[in-house]
């Protein structure tokens, strides 16, 4: 009778980490007049759409996981997206927590006829990581981080952290 070999929980300090750019996702598409309102400018609520899904690639790709969307934590609209414009998405993992991680997404526009293009939304979506067998959440390797950029980016984002766990911690104390 030989020994089966348990079963060792996945923990965080037995992930290998990994690099910012393992999880940099890009993703384009054509703005076409049913994603538009009525005055030619792409919908924001589709933009939040793609925003959401750029944003899931990149955490997947760090978690080698299923993920879900926890929080968005900010979106700005600076620019509007023109129809017949090229939409670009660009998304990275700027922190991971335990089970969680916050990706960062900048949105460009680009003029197919004249290739200028416009940074036109930022946005920070929190994901959990997703265990395939038991769907709970489950720890996430830790980040290598190399610039001064990417130590800027995971600063703010626990400075948001810090701020979105407050208001929901004064939420639920209000209910009470």
């Amino acid at each position: 009778m030989s020994k089966k070999k348990k079963d060792v929980p996945r923990t965080e300090s037995a992930l290998k980490a990994k690099p910012i750019s393992a999880s940099r996702s890009e993703m384009a598409e054509v703005v076409l007049p049913a994603m538009t309102n009525p005055l030619g400018k792409l919908l924001g609520g589709h933009v939040m759409h793609l925003v959401d899904i750029a944003a899931a690639m990149a955490a997947s790709r760090h978690s080698n996981s299923y993920v879900v969307t926890a929080s968005v934590d900010y979106i700005d609209f600076r620019n509007p997206i023109n129809i017949g414009e090229i939409v670009i998405l660009k998304s990275q993992v700027n922190r991971v927590f335990h089970t969680s991680m916050e990706v960062g997404v900048k949105v460009f526009s680009e003029n197919a006829l004249t290739g200028e293009r416009k940074h036109t939304t930022t946005a920070y979506v929190t994901f959990v990581a997703i265990d395939a067998i038991t769907r709970e959440p489950r720890p996430v390797a830790p980040l290598i981080l190399k610039t001064a950029d990417e130590k800027r980016r995971w600063q703010e984002a626990g400075a948001r952290r810090k701020a979105r766990l407050a208001l929901r911690y004064k939420k639920r104390h209000e209910k009470d």
